[in-house]
Order: structure tokens, then sequence, then C-alpha cells
């Protein structure tokens, strides 16, 4: 046992994103052999393992931005195909990638509506006309309730550090997702408050009934909002345990192979 925070269980009956038997190979590599995932509607899972675990790879394929050579994706209890990021937006998931996947050349309003600008009404709306002040105000609105400190939300995120760029990209991710977000390192270039923001959103985000799926190297910030790990190790899922029911030690353990392969434990309605 370990000093997490009891908070609710997750809701749900079952899976609403689940991944069986995924295999991906690039050339000889293979990236992911046979691998499991699941998460629950407001459940938050932490996806672990060691570098080369295939944890990044897994979540491309479940984002739509890989296709796999082998295996099944299942949404709601149904088999799905995900061809592309924007098939993946259509069911409500989002992604914070680690490479933040930012438009460095527009601002960070412009980021946010990255795909879905809001046009001014009549005429001119008609004619294409983007309504810059109504997304900057909204923009302004999300940055402001993750913590996100812009003095000046008019210039290129290129001019940004590094840290207010993660920011804005996990603020579009939490602001259109609607059933899944994943969010990969999403706390790794940001300092000690803005981290804390990201780890009481993730807390408010999965309350409202959305599933959070954390990949991250911060076994802190893992336990502390985590209901649930699933390990990665050379492609395969070898453990899913519930966060309240195991240790870091056993978690490395399962990263480094000392664990039986595919353990579970504590995953009941997962």
């Amino acid at each position: 046992m370990n000093d997490r925070e009891e908070r609710p269980a997750a809701t749900g009956n079952g899976p609403l994103l689940e991944a069986r038997g995924i295999e991906l190979s690039y050339g000889r590599v293979q990236a992911l052999r046979g691998a499991d995932f699941a998460v629950a509607p407001g459940e938050v899972v932490a996806l672990v393992g060691d570098n080369g675990a295939g944890k990044s790879t897994l979540v491309k394929v479940l984002s739509g931005t890989l296709q796999p050579d082998n295996g099944e994706i299942r949404f709601d209890g149904s088999p799905v195909t995900i061809r592309s990021p924007h098939e993946a937006r259509e069911l409500g998931i989002e992604t914070v990638y680690q490479d933040l996947a930012v438009a460095p050349d527009l601002d960070p309003a412009a980021n946010l509506f990255l795909g879905r600008e809001e046009t001014l009404g009549g005429p001119l709306g008609a004619l294409g006309f983007l309504d810059n002040r109504a997304m900057r105000r909204k923009a302004d609105e999300a940055f402001g309730s993750l913590g996100v400190g812009l003095q000046d939300t008019s210039v290129s995120v290129a001019y940004l550090s590094g840290g207010q760029r993660q920011g804005v990209a996990v603020s579009r991710a939490v602001t259109w997702a609607s059933r899944v977000i994943f969010m990969d390192e999403p706390t790794a270039a940001l300092g000690v408050v803005q981290s804390r923001n990201v780890l009481d959103l993730i807390r408010r985000v999965s309350s409202s009934g959305i599933a959070v799926v954390l990949i991250s190297h911060n076994m802190p910030e893992v336990f502390e909002v985590a209901d649930r790990i699933e390990v990665l190790r050379l492609g395969e899922r070898v453990a899913r345990l519930a966060a309240s029911e195991t240790s870091m030690e056993e978690v490395v353990a399962a990263m480094t192979g000392a664990l039986e392969q595919d353990q579970e434990r504590g995953e009941e309605g997962a």
C-alpha cells in the first residue's frame, strides 16, 4: 500500500477504450508485440515502462497517428478502426504528445482553435472571416484555468518558453476532449507550479467522466493521480495494478521484468 490520497472510484461498468493484441513493427523492429490496454470512463490510468517499452507507440495507435499491423481496438464495447487523429477527435479522443505538435508560427489562441476556428456571424462569417476576438477570449479563459502564465497571447508560440508551449498543448487537449485524453509526459517541461496545475486538472477532468491516460516517468506524480497503472515492457503489457494496492518498487520490478508476466491486481470493472 502507498500513502496516495483515496479518491472516488472510476465510473463505468467496463472499458471505454480498449486495445487487444496490438502489434506494430518498423521493419525488423517490433515496437508492439501484442500489447493490451484498457481505460474506463472517469478513470486515470498511468501507462509506464522503460524507454523503448512501446508507450508512445501504443498511444499513437490509439489516437490514430499510427496504424497497427494486427490487433483490435474497441470503443464503447464495439470494434473500431481509428485511421487518423481526425477520426480520434470525432470519437472525443484528444492527445498531448511528448513532442507537443503545436504550430510555432501561430499564436496560442490560434493553436488552441487549430482545425476548429470560429467565424464571425453574418456575411463576413460566410466568407470565412475568423472571430479572432472570441477565440482569444476563450483561449485566455482556458489558459487561466490551467494556470498557464502567458504575458502576451498575441505572439507566436515559437517565442514562448518550453513550459509555456507545453501549457498551450495541454490546454488545447483538455478544452476539446469529451471521452478520452492522452497525456504523454505532460509535465516534463513545466515548473513546480504549472506541474501542480496539470495534476489538479487531471483530477478535475476525470471527475467529469472523461478517461485520462497518463504516460510518465515521474513515479510520484503517477501515484498521486492514477487509479490504475499498466506496465509495458518490450512492447507488451506485463502488469496492471491498482495504484492504491502497489508500490513504486513493485512497478519498477514489473518494468525490469522481475514480476510475473501480465500480473493483474485490483482492477474490478476495468
